[in-house]
């Protein structure tokens, strides 16, 4: 999460289950200018470990202006459905209590786990504008899950559950 105008980047820890998170769990990430590049980016001290997914949940919410939470999970029924050559777009359009609620991108194409290239696509898919707004609320990752923004934790993982409700009554 970002709060709105925020100097920090709160994310859960890397190797840690996400099964219960605690505040004592999250990781506090200062943001900085970067002096190489001039860009805005997290600081990450030597003992800190946070997420292996770093980069495309801070793709998501550098750009920011409002307080935004991006919530990654493996979904398993989501990719199932996707390598089953479902267009998880077209099968939210048909469920008006998901598509009045959550927008659905496009799937994020098979893309090495933990990489920049799969941070990089997932904001493609999102649409991430240069403004940073978000067209989509959510996308399926081919080989590696979904992930969704939103203002709250809660309302970020309300659309992976619409989402992943809809795959596995299909």
């Amino acid at each position: 999460m970002k709060k709105r105008d925020g100097r920090c980047l709160y994310i859960t820890p890397s190797g840690w289950r996400k099964t219960i998170v605690h505040p004592e769990h999250i990781v506090r990430l200062e943001i900085i200018i970067d002096p190489a590049t001039g860009l805005r980016v997290p600081k990450v001290n030597e003992l800190q470990k946070p997420s292996g997914e770093l980069w495309m949940h801070w793709n998501l919410q550098r750009d920011s202006k409002r307080t935004r939470t991006v919530v990654h999970v493996h979904a398993t029924h989501v990719v199932a459905a996707i390598y089953a050559g479902i267009d998880l777009r077209a099968i939210s359009a048909e469920f008006p209590e998901i598509s009045r609620y959550t927008r659905v991108g496009r799937s994020v194409p098979p893309l090495p786990a933990l990489s920049r290239e799969l941070a990089d696509v997932t904001a493609e898919c999102l649409n991430l504008r240069k403004d940073g707004t978000l067209e989509f609320d959510i996308v399926g990752q081919s080989n590696h899950g979904v992930c969704a923004v939103a203002m709250d934790p809660w309302a970020a993982y309300e659309h992976i559950e619409r989402l992943d409700h809809i795959v596995r009554s299909y």
